[in-house]
C-alpha cells in the first residue's frame, strides 16, 4: 500500500462531535482534507454550519446535525440523522465535553452529572449506536478524545478526570469486543491545549507558568498538533492499533 493510500480517506464518512471549533474543528478539517464526508454534531447549529462552510473549500459534502451529546434522547435522534445522511458511518470521532471547575469538597451534585452525562454518557452511547452499524459492515474507526486527566487527577475538576479516566476505560472494552470486526477504538489524550476548555487556566498566569514550565517541548499545544494523530487513527495506516490510548501533550507524560 502506498504513503497517499494509507491516510486516503475519500468517499468515507466521518462523524466529528464538537466539530465547530477547537480540537474538533480541527479533526474534521484534515478528515475533509483527506477526502472523508463530514458530519457536525453539536449545540448550536450556526456555528456548525459556518464550519461547513470553511470545509466547502475541500470538494466534500458535510450535513450539520444540532445535539446536546449530554442528552441521551437528542443522541439516539442524531445517530439515526447521521445514518440517514449518508447511508452509513466510517469513522467517529467523539470529542464533545464540557469541563465545570470547583473544589472537590464543594463539587455541585448537578455539575458532577453534567459533566459525566456529556463526557462519558453521549460518547458511550454514540459509540455504541454508531460502532454497531461498523460491525454491522465489517470495519470503521472510532477515535475517542480522552485527556493527561485520564492518567492523573488535576485540581479542582473531579468530574472532568472521572469522565476522561472513564472514557479510556470504555475506548479498551470496546476495542476488544469490536477488533475481531474490523472496528479500531482508541483514544488521543490532548495535552494542554489552546482551546475555550483551557481558557481559564490560560488566563491565570501563575498556573499558566506553572504548567509550562513542565511541558518539555516549551510550549502548549495548538488544536493542529491533533490533526495528525487523528488522521493517523482515522485511516488505514492504524488497521493494527487497537484499544490505545495516544498522549499527544509535547512530552508532558515522559517529563
Amino acid at each position: 500500500m502506498s504513503v497517499s493510500s494509507l491516510f486516503e480517506l475519500r468517499g468515507k464518512v466521518a462523524l466529528v462531535t464538537g466539530g465547530a471549533q477547537g480540537i474538533g474543528g480541527a479533526a474534521a478539517e484534515i478528515l475533509a482534507e483527506a477526502g472523508a464526508n463530514i458530519l457536525l454534531l453539536g449545540r448550536q447549529i450556526d456555528t456548525l454550519q459556518q464550519q461547513a462552510e470553511r470545509l466547502a473549500k475541500f470538494g466534500v459534502a458535510t450535513h450539520c446535525i444540532r445535539c446536546d451529546v449530554g442528552n441521551a434522547h437528542q443522541v439516539r435522534d442524531a445517530a439515526e440523522q447521521a445514518i440517514a445522511a449518508f447511508g452509513h458511518v466510517d469513522i467517529l470521532v467523539n470529542n464533545a465535553g464540557i469541563i465545570r471547575r470547583a473544589p472537590a469538597a464543594e463539587y455541585l451534585l448537578e455539575d458532577w452529572q453534567a459533566v459525566l452525562d456529556t463526557n462519558l454518557t453521549g460518547a458511550f452511547l454514540l459509540t455504541q449506536l454508531i460502532g454497531k452499524t461498523m460491525v454491522e459492515r465489517g470495519g470503521g474507526k472510532i477515535i475517542n478524545i480522552a485527556s493527561l486527566l485520564s492518567f492523573s487527577g488535576g485540581m479542582n475538576v473531579v468530574a472532568y478526570t472521572a469522565s476522561k479516566s472513564a472514557l479510556a476505560g470504555i475506548t479498551r472494552s470496546f476495542a476488544n469486543e469490536w477488533g475481531k470486526h474490523g472496528v479500531n477504538v482508541n483514544a488521543i489524550a490532548p495535552g494542554y491545549i489552546r482551546t475555550q476548555a483551557t481558557a481559564a487556566l490560560q488566563n491565570d498566569p501563575q498556573r499558566y507558568q506553572a504548567l509550562l514550565s513542565r511541558i518539555p517541548a516549551g510550549r502548549w499545544g495548538e488544536p493542529g498538533d491533533l490533526q495528525g494523530p487523528i488522521l493517523f487513527l482515522a485511516s488505514a495506516a492504524s488497521n493494527y492499533v487497537n484499544g490505545h490510548i495516544l498522549t499527544v501533550d509535547g512530552g508532558w507524560m515522559a517529563a
